[in-house]
């Protein structure tokens, strides 16, 4: 079955008895009121479903209860309003309720609505003009000041006409939900079905679900698979942003899904406790003060929360503040996202706002930074928003984690990577997945290297150059190596060090030795060369020597690397000449004698004692000349 052109979510609010679950059925024919405690009671307790299809427009009814016991309620029906139906009973006129549902509306953003003036046929005329009077007073500077006003009765089907059309031309001017954003559902419900297992339902937000998708159940980060998708209690094998939306999940039991949880596309997103926000205090409530407890609603989500305002003590009713919110329980929620504060006692609504950091870091201090980032997130400005991102990232920033701090879509990321990149404030790294790092902190850690490395070649002339390992550790040791080798490359292609297999060089940089440490260095080297195979250990060929400890060592580690001697053992080092000297020896017993030797045939032949002969047999077993094999050796 074919999609309609455009889906669209209606909510009720209003007081407890003004009508709207009526009202919902006498428009659809579908009374929304699904438990028996509702039936039995006549009231509403939880939220309730019903569609129309009216010119072209599938309309999705979320009923509310109007009780103020059960606002936890209405607000878990309040994600993804794009029409608010507020109803008010003529009879009764604007009472608590309604002033908190249409509060809780503003607050959540909702720019279109209407208000259904209920029970006309219970007042005369007189009184439904002065209901009108009182209305258009209430509405005056908010979103509903010009709305239409339609007077309706349930009961005898008058003005329900005018009501759906005047649904139809709120629904024209709806902009609607985007379906190329990455998938989003609050779960508002959770059940079983017998035959298919768990059921989910929601309103679709963003983004869209097909059957067989893979999906990710927030905050535990479950994955798994839709079996069945429905849209207006119809199968489909789509559901996209706008619509209310039933999936069959398979893998998990229903008890484990529970309303507040989301499902969202996979591996795109986190959960968090902490959020930062900017949030408003409707006008007429308490103080707010730092540190405060708070009911915190977003989507279906709701529980207790701890308020840390930024660079204040208190707000007060009517003004506004950037805070970050320390929730009990984690949630999935991403920048843009409206969200609700009720005060724990009473349990009223007081403020709202909007989400714009959802992974951010604890509060500090006069920190700036954090408040440049969130008012770039208030203005929306990508390239200044990723730029201080990766800015405020220390360590560079994964590109994969960008859609679970701003939400944007993969070609969203890809432009405005681009476009701060052209503009010299970020640095692309090539690696699995991509970092980006601030220009400014490559710059930094590239000055950093060259004066290290300037650094030790002062403190150290005999070393040809520092190993890179080291080099990173001392720098930059929780910095992604990715960062690190691409600042190396840079300072290479440049032709400021140079790049020797591990080792890294100042350019052009070559051992200078000072006339007593050449005549040293030849010292040592004529003094291992002399010594055959038994040779004297180093602490006894530098004690014969006129310069220093220190830099004669410095010579010994110099003449390991041009290989003119090697380290046998810690200990033991031999001269190239002595050990080129011993594998013509082996060569020529194999072709003489055969090619097995024993530790006491190697001495004779080599003139030396055991304490020289098992190192010699045991490096050139590693060596790969000889073979241990019982108590001989085999000659390679």
């Amino acid at each position: 079955m074919s999609s309609p052109a455009k889906s669209i979510i209606v909510g009720t609010a209003g007081h407890i008895d003004h009508g709207k679950s009526s009202l919902v059925e006498a428009l659809t024919g579908t009374h929304p009121d699904r438990l028996e405690e509702e039936k039995r009671r006549g009231i509403t307790i939880d939220l309730g479903f019903a569609f129309l299809e009216e010119s072209g427009i599938r309309f999705g009814f979320v009923d509310v209860p109007g009780h103020e016991r059960f606002v936890g309620n209405m607000l878990a029906g309040a994600a993804g309003i794009d029409i608010v139906m507020l109803v008010i009973a003529a009879d009764e006129s604007i009472k608590p309720q309604t002033r908190e549902h249409f509060d809780i509306c503003r607050l959540l953003g909702i720019q279109h609505g209407l208000v259904a003036l209920t029970k006309t046929d219970l007042v005369d005329r007189e009184t439904l003009d002065l209901v009108r009077l009182e209305l258009e007073d209430f509405l005056r500077g908010s979103f509903l000041e010009k709305a239409p006003i339609v007077p309706v009765s349930a009961k005898t089907g008058a003005g329900l006409v005018e009501l759906k059309q005047s649904l139809v031309q709120q629904a024209r001017q709806v902009a609607g939900k985007d379906p190329r954003r990455d998938f989003r559902l609050p779960i508002d419900r959770s059940f079983s079905v017998k035959g298919f297992g768990t059921v989910i339902t929601g309103t679709l937000i963003s983004g869209q679900v097909s059957t067989g998708a893979e999906v990710e159940l927030f905050p535990g980060g479950e994955k798994l698979r839709v079996r069945g998708v429905q849209t207006g209690g119809n199968r489909v094998d789509r559901a996209e942003a706008g619509q209310r939306t039933a999936l069959n999940l398979a893998g998990i039991d229903h008890h484990s899904v529970q309303r507040g949880m989301t499902l969202a596309a996979l591996s795109r997103f986190r959960a968090a406790r902490r959020v930062d926000v900017k949030l408003r205090l409707l006008p007429g409530v308490r103080k707010l003060k730092n540190r405060a407890l708070i009911h915190f609603h977003a989507g279906s989500f709701e529980t207790m929360g701890e308020v840390t305002l930024f660079e204040r003590a208190e707000l007060s009713a009517g003004e506004e503040s950037f805070a970050q919110l320390r929730l009990r329980q984690s949630v999935l929620v991403l920048p843009g996202d409206p969200f609700i504060i009720r005060q724990s006692s009473p349990l009223v609504t007081i403020g709202g706002g909007t989400l714009l950091d959802p992974l951010p870091r604890r509060p500090r201090a006069h920190e700036v930074s954090r408040h440049d980032y969130l008012r770039a997130v208030e203005r929306n400005d990508k390239p200044e928003i990723l730029a201080l991102l990766t800015q405020r990232a220390l360590f560079g920033l994964p590109q994969s984690e960008i859609p679970a701090r701003t939400g944007w879509t993969d070609t969203e990321i890809h432009d405005t990577v681009r476009n701060i990149a052209a503009a010299k404030r970020v640095r692309f790294i090539p690696a699995e997945p991509p970092i980006l790092f601030s220009s400014a902190s490559f710059d930094e850690l590239s000055k950093n290297i060259s004066e290290r490395v300037e650094r030790f070649h002062k403190e150290n002339p005999l070393q040809p150059g520092v190993p890179r390992e080291e080099l990173r550790v001392n720098l930059a040791r929780r910095l992604r190596p990715e960062i690190f080798r691409a600042a190396l490359d840079e300072l290479a292609t440049n032709k400021k060090i140079e790049l020797q297999g591990e080792l890294v060089k100042r350019a052009g940089s070559q051992i200078s030795l000072l006339p007593d440490e050449l005549k040293a260095k030849d010292q040592i080297e004529a003094a291992f060369a002399s010594s055959g195979l038994a040779v004297p250990t180093v602490k006894e060929v530098l004690a014969g020597l006129s310069i220093d400890f220190r830099r004669s060592e410095k010579l010994v580690q110099l003449l390991l690397r041009e290989k003119a001697l090697h380290r046998v053992t810690p200990e033991l080092i031999f001269h190239r000449d002595a050990l080129a000297e011993l594998r013509n020896k082996l060569a020529s017993y194999k072709k003489a004698k055969g090619e097995r030797i024993s530790v006491p045939v190697f001495k004779d032949l080599t003139g030396i004692t055991r304490k020289y002969a098992i190192p010699l047999l045991e490096y050139l077993d590693r060596e790969r000349v000889t073979r241990r094999q019982g108590d001989e050796r085999v000659i390679l």
